[in-house]
């Protein structure tokens, strides 16, 4: 018996050891040191640091000259409103998408489901340099097309940069939470819809009282996976930053630490950066499964 528990538990180990320690070299050790980073500082000795330097612990005066930044306070504003408004506009087009082409005619489905999801497989650089053509006056057909009109557009603008973002990340993304989604239409019992029509239910009912109830869970994983990842933003304002003088180099909070680490050479304070914007990931990741996990009163 107890030969054959060791077995049991060498098997275990055999199959869980190499996630275990990938797991832990490329997930919990960086995060780690960046958590020592975010309480210690670098001092140099001497007048031009010659003397060499020293990690000192600092505690919490790291996340104090963050927060105390306005720049990247600001950013953190930034990407909560840009959030408040991308995430629901993903969510419900990406819905909207699944629900058409699981209602659609078998011949175009693979089609249609194709075009969607292309957009997915272009990368957030190449993705962000296209759109940037279209965006740049003098070279977009768009905004020659509206003067043609008479309507002056500025994608680019202070006003509205952002929202020429989020118009790159629905497009990337959207198809990816579309097909998401789709799976957990194709995973519903059609025996539901049978009885439904037998009930003479419309197509309406069916969605509303069948599919969106059935799918709830796809769409709470995209959204929450939407809201981790527009708090991410990196990439797109950061290759639209030549393009626009609206965007700086603390534009987002991503931007931010990378400017402090790689520009100022400040590396303490962009770990406590880092670490400030993964809590803020966490609170909103995790206050809305708990809004919608809450139970309803009795």
């Amino acid at each position: 018996m107890t030969t054959q528990r060791s077995r049991t538990r060498l098997a275990v180990l055999g199959f869980l050891g190499p996630f275990l320690v990938l797991f832990i070299a490329t997930i919990i050790l960086p995060i780690g040191y960046a958590l020592f980073q975010s309480v210690t500082t670098t001092e140099r000795s001497g007048a031009f640091g010659e003397g060499g330097a020293s990690t000192v612990f600092v505690g919490l005066q790291n996340y104090i000259a963050a927060l105390n930044d306005p720049a990247f306070v600001g950013s953190l504003g930034r990407v909560v409103l840009f959030a408040v408004v991308q995430v629901p506009v993903m969510i419900v087009l990406a819905t909207a998408l699944a629900l058409m082409l699981d209602a659609a005619s078998a011949r175009f489905v693979r089609f249609f489901r194709s075009s969607y999801f292309l957009p997915y497989g272009v990368p957030g650089v190449i993705a962000s340099l296209l759109w940037g053509f279209l965006y740049t006056p003098g070279l977009s057909p768009i905004i020659d097309l509206g003067r043609a009109l008479g309507v002056q557009l500025d994608f680019l603008g202070p006003t509205t940069v952002l929202w020429s973002i989020a118009n790159i990340v629905i497009w990337q993304y959207a198809g990816y939470n579309m097909l998401v989604i789709v799976a957990q239409l194709k995973s519903i019992d059609q025996d539901l819809f049978e009885a439904a029509a037998i009930d003479g239910a419309s197509a309406w009912q069916v969605v509303t009282r069948i599919k969106l109830p059935l799918i709830a869970p796809a769409i709470v994983l995209t959204t929450v996976f939407t809201i981790i990842g527009t708090l991410q933003l990196f990439a797109e304002p950061l290759v639209l930053k030549p393009l626009s003088a609206a965007i700086t180099s603390s534009y987002t909070p991503n931007m931010a630490a990378y400017n402090q680490a790689f520009t100022n050479n400040n590396y303490s304070l962009a770990a406590a950066e880092s670490v400030i914007l993964a809590l803020l990931a966490c609170a909103f990741s995790f206050g809305f499964l708990k809004f919608v996990n809450r139970k309803k009163p009795e």
